[in-house]
């Protein structure tokens, strides 16, 4: 993004047309955005949910399925600095508002010492969107997670927790919310390259809460499952797109399932 002082002159998001292809294609085949919905996006502020913003942005423009969407940041209460996101949130007019709460005082208190402060903050993340969701009267909520996530996910459910499981791209969750993730069949490099072309800010890690939190358990699993997935598509470029196509292609009778 440039922001000019003289006159403000903004420059414009460029999407890949690949990006597009790949969100239109998973929001077909999912039925995720209906006529008339109103979506709360998740935004942590980070490289993956901006860049999402700006696509729904995109679609309202583009698209013939009309719809609205309200952007929300989730504050855990540390002091976090949004200051340059707002500033890009509000001059490429992407409604957008700050939800303040106490997560970060919580979680000295209230979380499992077996439990990882990822699990932890992202359970008390989920209950503040569905709240957000409620108050802005949104019937569905977003959220950034892209294919990565998603292959990463499985792998580590089946090697960690033996179980067949990973992000679906839309699922109805317990407490009823809809949730879709626009993002699911693109790939995190092409996020990320997109993000820094367009000079998009993001979140680095000074926001994750593991960086200040004392006796914090860093996620060590997920990033050891990511470089080893990394290191598997050397040997196979096409690795990630045959992955997308097997989590919706099962062979039920070929697992171990009882009659």
């Amino acid at each position: 993004m440039s922001i000019e002082n003289t006159g403000e002159v903004l420059e414009k998001i460029k999407i890949p047309q690949k990006i597009l292809k790949q969100v239109g294609q998973a929001i077909k085949k999912f039925n995720m955005i209906e006529e008339g919905d109103h979506i709360l996006l998740g935004l942590s502020g980070g490289k993956d949910s901006t860049l999402l913003a700006h696509i729904l942005k995109h679609l309202q423009k583009h698209s013939p399925v009309k719809f609205t969407f309200q952007a929300v940041t989730i504050l855990y209460g540390m002091g976090e600095d949004f200051s340059e996101q707002k500033a890009h949130f509000d001059a490429y007019d992407i409604p957008h508002e700050f939800i303040e709460t106490e997560v970060f005082d919580l979680a000295k208190t209230k979380m499992n010492e077996a439990s990882s402060f990822c699990s932890f903050f992202s359970r008390m993340r989920r209950g503040h969107l569905s709240g957000a969701a409620k108050t802005f009267k949104c019937n569905k909520i977003a959220l950034g997670h892209h294919l990565d996530d998603a292959v990463e996910s499985l792998f580590m459910s089946m090697m960690y927790n033996g179980v067949l499981r990973s992000m679906p791209p839309k699922y109805t969750a317990e407490n009823g919310d809809i949730m879709i993730r626009p993002l699911a069949y693109v790939r995190e490099t092409l996020i990320a390259k997109t993000g820094i072309e367009n000079k998009i800010p993001a979140a680095g890690d000074e926001m994750c809460p593991g960086m200040i939190m004392p006796g914090a358990k860093m996620p060590h699993v997920r990033y050891e499952t990511k470089e080893w997935l990394k290191m598997l598509e050397e040997k196979n470029p096409h690795m990630f797109d045959s992955m997308r196509k097997a989590l919706g292609n099962i062979d039920i009778e070929s697992l171990y399932l009882a009659e």
